[in-house]
This record gives C-alpha cells, structure tokens and sequence, in this order.
C-alpha cells in the first residue's frame, strides 16, 4: 500500500491551492504535501500578489475568472485573510487592447485621468478604469492555507525530493531526510524549480524556461484610496502595497534562464537602469524614491499560457505551473484543472489511486 493517495511536491501558492482543493472536493485521500523549506518561502514569498480580471488568451481569460470567484469565496469564508480590493486603472495608446484583454466583469470605462496626480499621462495615452482587482500578501496567504490544512493532510517542510520514480502502481519519492515515501498519484507545483534534478527530466518536454522577475520598492506610503496603475504598453504596473507602507513597481525584465537559488546578488544597477527607463516616462519623481527592491524569477511556458498536464507514461505524476509571474492571479484555476486532470469529482466520486485515460493535458 503506498504511503499516500496524493503527493504535492511544492508549498507555495499553487501547491497549496491544489492541496486545498482535493481536499475540499473529497476529504478521503491521504495527501502530502511537501516543500524544501517552509511553505511560501520561494516566488510566493516575492509574489506582488496582484490580481485583475485580463489575460491575453481565452484559456486564461477563463482562467482568471474562475480565480477571480474563487479567491472571493476564500475572502468571504474568512474575512481576515490578507485580500485586499483595489481600484484599477490601465493606461495604453491601444483603445482595443482594453476590450480584447480585460473580462467583461472588469467593466472597463474611459477616464480622464489617474486619479491622486502620481502619474502623468503621456500624449496620445488613453486612461480607463475597471471593477474586480485585488492584491494580497501571498507569502501571509499560503501560511494561512497551510495552518487550514493541517489537519487535513500530512504537511512536510524542510524535506527536499531528490528523486521522483514513476512505477507501475505508484510513484517513489526519494527523500532528504534519507527516507522514501510512495504515492499513487504525484503533483509537481515547483514554481521556478524547474531544473532540480529530482525531476528535470520530466519536466524537460514541457519547454518551460525561467526568467527573472523585478519589482522595486517606492519610497512613498500610499493612502486608502490608491488604486493599481498598470501601464498596458510597457506590461509594467505600479502597486500600492498598503499592509508594506510603500508603493511597487514593477517591470518586465528580459534575463531569462536563470537558476533561483544563484539569485542571491540583489537589485543590480541593469536592474535599475531598466526599471527606471519605464517609469521616468510616467513618473520620474517616483523613480528618485526606488530605495529597495525584490528580485526572484518564476517559470513561462512556450505559450505562455500556465501548463497542467501528466508528465509520464502511466498519468501518475502532474505538473502544475509555469504560470509566468501570474501564479497567484491563477492558482485556484490551476488547482481546479489538477483536481480534475486527477478525477477528485466534488463529493468524493473520484478514484485518486487509479489514474485514468493517459492522454496528457497541454496547456493551450
């Protein structure tokens, strides 16, 4: 008999999320859930955790929708997460990008300008705003999910998986700790992660690459009216970041395979030459007050659209992710889509242990 139903390899957001909703659609499989350091210490504990109702495909457009209703649920069941609504503004000289971007449910309409003069809007530059944006603290987040699942599942910390052997009638996975632990089915939520040798040759097929990720801190305390700034054009946004005291800016930084774990030089002066060419145009006054910073990466696929799919022969190990920056914008949709790419049916009529059709979900 195998030590567990499911194994998810991964505490951040996404693993969280996926470990929370099996557990919510049948509380009968034994599930782990493992990370190599405490939960939410890796692209979580970096994440801006900006949600707004957009995405560039259909795919994702579904996704964030679905995310969108589900991380209201989760503020609705329990108001002291840290979930925090936000206005939205979007700036861009592209009047149809907003309508072939944005949800419906975003309700966009043009604006004058951005309200609280923090940015100047350039000639040509149209403003509009929209409903259905929220930010969290998604390091503060995943910790509260994980002490919610406690009691649901076996939670692993400071344990590394040096090996993933997919078998016949289960996985092994092969352990820090010098032990191994069998699971019939076995999520990889590995964020940025993706060359760990435990699973780089699974993960390999999938196209993914890493790239690093950027945001600087303003030196500036936002009051309880600012809303999210996001300069459509430049794919940058600026954040107030209310529960920090600061705002964020962030931009999107072209250096890609980079190795998380040698990202350990903070803000370099490319770093700020970058960020500051963006945000010069719009507010310069700001760029004299980026006294600090985050940097981290995250996984992008080819398509950029997140990957849920099986990964060997038998369906027996899942990945989840490469959610390009977004992960927190999608993680209860990726969640959703793992649940069912595993037949956990709501109300406990799926069979965990017995993978079905072996057909691998793409991400398109």
């Amino acid at each position: 008999m195998s030590d567990a139903d499911i194994a998810v390899v991964g505490g951040g957001i996404i693993g969280c999320l996926v470990a929370h909703e099996i557990t919510r659609r049948d509380p009968r499989p034994r599930v782990t859930l493992l990370d190599r350091d405490v939960v939410a210490s890796g692209a979580s504990r970096r994440s801006a955790g900006l949600h707004f109702p957009r995405g560039a495909t259909e795919r994702v457009r579904r996704l964030s929708a679905h995310s969108q209703a589900a991380y209201a649920r989760l503020a609705a069941e329990d108001p002291t997460l840290p979930i925090h609504p936000l206005p939205l503004h979007m700036l861009t000289a592209d009047p149809a990008h907003i309508g072939r971007t944005y949800l419906t449910t975003a309700r966009p309409a043009p604006a004058e300008q951005v309200p609280g003069g923090l940015v100047a809007v350039p000639p040509g530059t149209g403003v509009w705003t929209g409903q259905g944006c929220q930010y969290a603290d998604v390091g503060a987040l995943t910790e509260a999910l994980a002490t919610t699942l406690r009691p649901r599942l076996a939670l692993r910390e400071a344990t590394r998986v040096t090996a993933v052997e997919p078998g016949p009638r289960d996985v092994t996975l092969h352990l820090s700790t010098g032990g191994t632990l069998t699971a019939s089915r076995v999520v990889l939520a590995p964020g940025p992660w993706l060359a760990d040798p435990a699973w780089a040759s699974l993960v390999e097929p999938l196209g993914a690459r890493v790239k690093k990720i950027v945001a600087l801190h303003v030196d500036r305390a936002p009051t309880e009216d600012d809303g999210v700034i996001v300069f459509e054009d430049e794919d940058a946004f600026l954040l107030p970041l209310r529960h920090r005291g600061h705002w964020l800016f962030s931009y999107t930084c072209q250096e890609w395979d980079v190795d998380p774990d040698a990202l350990a030089g903070g803000l370099s002066a490319a770093d700020l030459t970058q960020a500051h060419a963006c945000l010069n145009r719009y507010a310069p006054a700001l760029a004299e007050r980026t006294t600090s910073g985050r940097v981290f990466c995250d996984a992008y696929s080819p398509t950029r659209e997140p990957i849920v799919r099986t990964l060997d022969d038998g369906g027996r190990v899942v990945f989840a992710g490469a959610a390009g920056g977004s992960g927190y914008r999608l993680a209860p949709a990726l969640a959703a889509e793992t649940a069912d790419l595993l037949h956990i049916a709501p109300g406990g009529t799926g069979h965990p242990g017995h993978p079905g059709p072996t057909g691998r979900r793409t991400a398109a």
